[in-house]
């Protein structure tokens, strides 16, 4: 008989909204998968990088900041990184803040709103710490569904923000689908949402969906709101800057940067970071390489995916959400054996997904011929 053991000491110190939360899931670890498949290289699809990597001009400027050494600490304002960011979009330096990536931005911003018992509204399905940091403060989380097809659905949203949420947060392009609010219904979302409410855009993969004459400029819509809000967007993603994890938000007034000030940790993005985020903000040749390159692989391997009977929402990103008839860790698991991760989706309604994004054509090719054999091995 197994004794039964005592939980830890620590266990009774633990808040109960933490002792609830899940873990934040990164997928499957590149070097287990390595030795599962006994594959040199390991194609990673599972956490929306860029597989064409930094620009030319990021290289050299990290290359001149670390002949400067790393023993300072960096600029806790990040004073050149929020200049070069205001220039580019028109706003004041003083209304803009950085973050160690933009979740650590949606962290700051539950810190400095939220209260127990306060309502946030999101979206389902839907990034993970959309939910995870309200719930972290106590707060009340309540999911706004997709319809049957993806689609918007604007009485669901209408019934959600009339409860009086205090902070809405809304993603274009959602991850993990992929699909976008064309301008129409972002103005739908505003109309609805309480003049109170702090509305957080999370335009973290904006900068695929830009080419789409149909997707609204978040910050062009809220310029002009007698509201609070906040424009989240990062150089994770596009800019291929992952690794040195700097993101931004662009706020509606000073006194909003001004309390995230107060909660966020002094050197919260290191100086590696804010410089590679101005290099990379003025090359605007690689970004438009870099999205073009992604739009064409979206659309042919989407193409390709369907015609192998596999259904495929369609995609304003760099990833894709495809419903494969079967289990997700099931699929998931055989991909790891062909040396592919993917994320198995598991949030209910949707365990049957994953979430894959596009890499290199001849690694997408790969990743095609892998999933439509498996998919045509599990048919009866």
């Amino acid at each position: 008989m197994n004794p039964v053991l005592a939980p830890p000491a620590s266990a009774s110190l633990i808040r109960s909204e933490v002792a609830g939360l899940p873990l934040y899931d990164p997928g499957a670890d590149t070097d287990e998968v390595a030795a599962l498949s006994g594959s040199r290289r390991v194609i990673k699809l599972s956490n929306n990088e860029n597989p064409y990597g930094m620009s030319p001009a990021v290289a050299e400027a990290l290359r001149l900041g670390l002949a400067g050494g790393v023993s300072r600490y960096p600029d806790p304002t990040g004073k050149r990184s929020t200049e070069a960011i205001g220039k580019s979009l028109d706003v004041p330096a003083r209304r803009i803040v950085l973050g160690n990536g933009s979740e650590n931005i949606l962290e700051l911003l539950c810190q400095a709103v939220l209260n127990a018992g306060d309502l946030v509204v999101s979206q389902a399905p839907g990034f993970s710490l959309h939910e995870i940091f309200p719930r972290v403060m106590g707060a009340r989380v309540e999911r706004v569904p997709v319809t049957a097809q993806f689609g918007f659905d604007a009485a669901a949203w209408r019934s959600a923000l009339a409860a009086g949420p205090k902070l809405v947060f809304l993603a274009n392009p959602c991850n993990p689908t992929g699909a976008m609010l064309n301008t129409g219904q972002l103005e739908q979302v505003l109309a609805a949402t309480p003049q109170s409410a702090l509305l957080v855009l999370d335009e973290a993969y904006g900068e695929f969906a830009r080419p789409n004459p149909e997707y609204p400029d978040g910050l062009e819509a809220l310029r002009g709101q007698d509201r609070p809000w906040i424009v989240l967007r990062t150089f994770s993603k596009a800019y291929g800057l992952a690794g040195l994890r700097v993101g931004y938000g662009i706020a509606s007034d000073a006194a909003l940067i001004q309390a995230l000030d107060r909660v966020r940790t002094p050197y919260n993005v290191n100086q590696q970071a804010q410089d590679a985020a101005v290099a990379a903000l003025g090359d605007h040749a690689h970004l438009a390489d870099t999205v073009r390159r992604t739009g064409l692989e979206v659309a042919r391997v989407t193409e390709r995916l369907r015609g192998a009977g596999l259904r495929v929402v369609p995609s304003s990103t760099n990833f894709l959400f495809i419903d494969t008839g079967r289990p997700s860790d099931r699929v998931a698991k055989d991909l790891h054996r062909a040396g592919i991760i993917v994320k198995a989706w598991r949030e209910p309604g949707y365990e049957n997904y994953i979430r894959a994004s596009l890499s290199t054509p001849g690694d997408n090719d790969v990743f095609v011929r892998c999933l439509t054999e498996i998919s045509a091995k599990d048919k009866p």
